[in-house]
């Protein structure tokens, strides 16, 4: 697929930024550096044509499926659909408060969302049933999962991992590797390396790229839309992308900017 407008694209995580630094700050809640390391990712997903998605129609049976399993990283998927006209983008004003529809994980009954959230390590697992679900019912349509590096130290996902590639199903899934997790470095936690050669070896097909390179993310999409069988992006990113003073910092995984960073943060993101 050829990108017709990147300066568009790169407006629109601009824009998305900007929205999900909003919502945290009128939170003082939530995960800034997760939100914004997946937005690039999300738009070359949502505003290129790759997703069979209607907002008018967001349950129907034949859409392609977008998984969020980090779903502690929902304010980013949730400006991207208030954009596309999912809900009323006022609704994320009221982001994680009481009796409102947008809370800190991703539930289900968010138009749009297709994955209800708690602990990580859930949505690969989700994924295979949907994929078997899809080939019970002789449908086609695409299945995405977006997990991240940390994420992915969990057992259940190669657990996952595994069954998708004994049942062959035609999952893409793609690490958000953004290199921290909770409140540091993701190889302090536990080292993840050799990573492309763990995803092979469980029997998935693998692609690296640039997670904010549009180019590059086309190219890995185009890829992985050409195969069969499980396939794994592993985007490169940085946690807190956009923000001089998020960038790479273990402070602001589950941390909402105060005042100052906020208009810090808004200048930045012009």
């Amino acid at each position: 697929m050829e990108i017709q407008n990147v300066e568009f694209l790169q407006n629109k995580a601009r824009q998305l930024r900007r929205d999900v630094v909003e919502m945290l700050y009128r939170a003082q809640s939530g995960h800034t550096g997760g939100s914004l390391s997946e937005i690039d990712i999300l738009v070359s997903l949502y505003y290129t044509g790759r997703l069979n998605i209607n907002p008018k129609n967001c349950k129907n049976a034949d859409r392609d499926r977008f998984i969020l399993s980090k779903g502690h990283t929902c304010p980013a998927l949730y400006a991207v659909l208030a954009d596309l006209g999912f809900f009323k983008k006022e609704e994320l004003n009221k982001f994680r408060k009481l009796g409102a529809l947008l809370q800190g994980h991703a539930v289900t009954e968010v138009p749009g969302v297709e994955f209800s959230v708690g602990t990580l390590g859930q949505g690969l697992s989700f994924a295979n049933g949907i994929a078997l679900a899809k080939k019970l019912d002789g449908k086609d349509f695409k299945i995405y999962v977006l997990l991240g590096d940390g994420e992915t130290q969990e057992g259940q996902i190669w657990e996952a991992a595994m069954s998708a590639a004994n049942f062959n199903s035609g999952i893409i899934a793609i690490v958000d590797k953004n290199k921290l997790q909770n409140d540091d470095f993701v190889d302090k936690t536990k080292k993840m390396d050799p990573y492309p050669e763990k995803w092979r070896s469980f029997g998935w097909k693998v692609f690296e790229c640039d997670g904010h390179n549009f180019y590059e993310l086309n190219k890995a999409l185009d890829w992985a839309e050409a195969q069969t069988g499980p396939r794994v992006i592993i985007a490169h990113t940085l946690k807190g992308k956009g923000l001089s003073f998020a960038e790479l910092n273990p402070d602001f995984h589950g941390r909402a900017p105060n005042e100052e960073e906020y208009k810090k943060a808004i200048e930045e993101l012009k």
